[in-house]
Parts: C-alpha cells; structure tokens; sequence
C-alpha cells in the first residue's frame, strides 16, 4: 500500500517547494526562521540599527519579505472600488484574490462524512484558479486499487487510518492546494501538525442533515449499523473538540447549497487573514508606530 500510494503523489500535478514557501505567509502559530547570536544579546521585541543604518529586529538583521510576497491585494470585501454600487454584488469574484494573500498556504477542510467538504472545497479551489484540489479519500482509493469499505473490511479502521495518516504526511509537503480531508482525520493528533501548516476549515452539520443527504450511500462502512443517527451523533461527539480547533468554523444549514457555502469560505478566509496578518507585517506596524523607518 505504500509504495502505491508513493507512486500515486509523484504523479500528481501540483508544485513541490521547500518548506520555506509556507514563511511566506505565517500564521500565529508557525514560527519564523531568525538567526541570533549570543553575542547580540538584543531584546527580541525591539527594533534598532547598527551604524550603517540597518534596521534590526529581534536581533537579526531584518528583509522586508514585502519586496518579494506582499502584492497589494486586501480584502475585496473590505473594498468599495470593487463592491457593485449597489454595495452588495462584487465586480470580480473574491476567491480569485485568495491566491495571492494565502501566499501558498494549503487550505483544509475537516468536517463529519457528508459535511460536503469534497463539494465545497472543489468549488473553492476551481474558483481561485491557482490551486489545485486534492480529495484524500479519493487519493486512497485510487492508491490502493481498493474502495474504503473494501479496506475497512480488510485492514479494519486502523489499517485504513494508518492509510490516510500516511496521505496527509505526503500532502501536507505540497502548496497550492485544497484538500479535503476524511472525516476521522483529526482523530490522530500527530496529523494535526500536517493540518496547522496551512488554514483548517470546519463545515459543521448536524447529524439530522447529514444523514438525510447520505441515506442509502453503501460506501460508509462506519455507518452501516443499527442505528445510523446514533453513530453519527455519536462520532460527532467524540470529534466536536478537536474539530473546535480549526482555524474557521462554518454551520451549514439545510437552505445552504454547496455554493452558498463555497461563498461563506471565501469570505471566512479573507477576514481570518485580516485578523491574522503575517508576522513580518505585525512586526513592520510596530516599527512604524515606534518611529522607525521600515527599509
């Protein structure tokens, strides 16, 4: 199964990078890279210059990744000149802006079976153009030669959890992508470090709904038991706080198709960028307002 699966994600067709595409844009909880001397001795919150002029911070000299990431592109919905007059429509579709503030930062959806995270998160990425789509299930069954009820039933839930472990490992190594994970996934904590290199996305549906859009579906081998509603309720239960952890929660309702929901995504992203700007951009606000010239 492995060697299978290896083979499979040399053969898809999305762009491998250094892990140092994802400092690029850095979220709260991703370091970023900095080289201190003992000797230096500075004050990690404070910025100063040397006498030729250069400014340092933290106690490294400072390269304003502006020059080479930052492209000018805010939040669309934030933007009169794009908003229709009417202050509703938009002139262009926001998700195509996403690309360049995510700056290469995977997207991943989590979420219960029949969440529509395969739905959704395809929509998502056909719409910005510049990523590619990737369906972890999809991708084990596929690798394996085998459908997930077929693996369950022979390498049991482990098997097929040790299965998806190993498709996370290697996805999570690739940029530009959507990808849809399976419902289980945050089970195992050791695949939340995968997730949290790039945006984690919840669609949250209540067991009632989720049931009814997947009555008579054969191919949840968690679900073939006496009482569907119950495991449902049941497995929700056991995931509901590691699923909390994500980055954005959605609560999909009944009247939201999967289009309306791709919409709410959009929007979700681009106001979690506001909230969390890179850090190179906190630590140049901070320059600015104690000032100092940003070079």
């Amino acid at each position: 199964m492995k060697l299978a699966i290896a083979f499979l994600l040399a053969t898809l067709s999305v762009s491998t990078v250094t892990s140092d595409a994802f400092t690029a844009f850095v979220p709260n909880r991703v370091s970023q890279r900095a080289t201190v001397t003992d000797a230096s001795r500075r004050d990690y919150a404070s910025f100063s210059r040397d006498a030729n002029g250069k400014l340092f911070a933290g106690g490294f000299e400072w390269e304003d990744p502006a020059e080479s990431f930052d492209q000018g592109v805010d939040n669309p919905f934030k933007n009169s000149e794009i908003l229709d007059t009417d202050g509703e429509g938009m002139k262009i579709d926001p998700a195509g802006l996403l690309g360049p503030r995510l700056q290469g930062s995977n997207l991943y959806f989590i979420g219960m079976m029949g969440s529509g995270k395969s739905a959704v998160g395809d929509i998502v990425a056909r719409r910005m153009g510049t990523y590619n789509f990737l369906d972890t299930d999809d991708i084990i069954e596929k690798a394996t030669g085998m459908s997930i009820p077929e693996i369950f039933e022979a390498e049991g839930e482990d098997g097929f959890r040790d299965a998806e472990s190993q498709i996370l490992d290697s996805v999570h190594a690739y940029v530009r992508c959507v990808i849809s994970t399976g419902g289980g996934t945050v089970c195992r904590i050791g695949n939340w470090s995968k997730l949290q290199t790039g945006m984690v996305i919840w669609l949250d549906v209540d067991p009632e709904l989720i049931l009814k859009r997947i009555e008579g579906d054969t191919n949840r081998p968690l679900l073939q038991a006496e009482d569907p509603l119950q495991k449902l309720k049941d497995l929700l239960e056991e995931r509901k706080e590691k699923y909390a952890q994500a980055d954005i929660k959605i609560e999909v309702t009944e009247d939201m198709d999967e289009n309306t929901v791709a919409d709410l995504v959009v929007r979700e992203l681009h106001d979690f960028i506001d909230e969390n700007p890179p850090a190179w951009k906190k630590a140049k606000a901070k320059a600015q307002a104690e000032g100092l010239d940003w070079v």
